[in-house]
């Protein structure tokens, strides 16, 4: 099935999912990729589907999910693979506009030196760019690029696209624990970022058994760390760490509140402390949450911040 859902994203809200290019073809073969290692390395564009049979599946999603009474905020690109090697994107991206739903794009980033790759998306409301590592080693240990592809290359592709996007830029950094999560990379990392101005800049941990099968996500300790030098030079960093449900929300129990917040950023000791009074509870529920490894609880730069335990991974 090419068109599924809506499915529930903390990005997107609820999202329809275009798996518009055939397993696994892609740019890159990173090492924490969900789909495993990738089948069919390519960095040249071709065409996949016609446009007209994918945009027809989408369609006719939509009515189902309007028959279930099922809101749809996205219709999202998200594919097993690469998006931007499909030849067809733009034009797709064209025949779906009139239907009214914004349109999403969740690319690698990699083919971004492209002129007709940044073309294709600038009709598009929201794209996500992949900025794992700037050091280029660390991006090759991680991401495993095409041959063919040049580091400085697709930085530089990137920057010419936020320059030139309407839209909503989203970037995401995927943490690997020992491999690209020290102070230094981060730095980095962030400095780049801010040439790209994203509206919202992600932290992520691989959450489901990768590629590679010694890959373990980031510590909580570098988590935060990382967030807090993005913080200082980005308007807008979140964590994306594969926290569902309640989400963003607020639910009126002080712990799930607590739980919910801290999967999305750390939390001061002080901000910790003026939730439980507006909640009328006391520390104890925070104590509690430690002791039962759903929380913890982490020293930075002299003070003390609170986030949610990441999930525990087998081996």
């Amino acid at each position: 099935m090419r068109a599924y859902g809506p499915v529930p994203s903390r990005r997107l809200g609820r999202s329809l999912g275009i798996n518009h290019i055939p397993p696994k073809i892609c740019t890159y073969s990173c090492v924490y990729c969900q789909l495993g290692r990738t089948i069919t390395m390519r960095s040249e564009r071709r065409e996949f589907y016609p446009p007209e049979e994918i945009v027809g599946e989408v369609e006719g999603q939509i009515v189902k999910a309007q028959e279930r009474g099922e809101r749809v905020d996205y219709l999202t690109f998200v594919p097993d693979g690469e998006p931007t090697l499909d030849l067809n994107l733009g034009r797709m991206i064209g025949l779906l506009k009139p239907l009214g739903i914004k349109i999403a794009v969740i690319s690698n980033a990699s083919l971004m030196w492209r002129d007709d790759v940044r073309r294709d998306l600038l009709d598009a409301d929201w794209v996500s760019m992949k900025v794992d590592a700037v050091t280029e080693g660390l991006w090759r240990g991680v991401n495993r690029p095409h041959k063919a592809l040049k580091h400085e290359v697709v930085l530089e592709g990137m920057k010419e696209f936020a320059d030139d996007f309407k839209g909503e830029l989203a970037t995401e950094t995927m943490l690997i624990r020992d491999l690209n999560d020290s102070a230094s990379e981060a730095e980095k990392i962030a400095s780049f970022l801010a040439e790209l101005r994203p509206d919202k800049a992600y932290i992520a941990i691989p959450t489901r058994p990768p590629a590679e099968s010694w890959v373990k996500p980031a510590d909580e300790r570098a988590l935060t760390r990382t967030y807090h030098i993005f913080d200082g030079k980005l308007r807008h960093v979140e964590y994306l760490i594969g926290y569902e449900g309640n989400a963003f929300a607020f639910t009126g129990s002080v712990e799930d509140d607590l739980l919910s917040i801290t999967s999305v950023h750390p939390m001061r000791e002080e901000s910790v402390d003026k939730l439980l009074s507006k909640a009328d509870s006391g520390w104890d529920t925070v104590e509690r949450l430690i002791k039962e490894d759903r929380l913890v609880e982490i020293e930075y730069q002299g003070r003390k911040f609170y986030m949610r335990r990441l999930p525990s991974r087998p081996g």
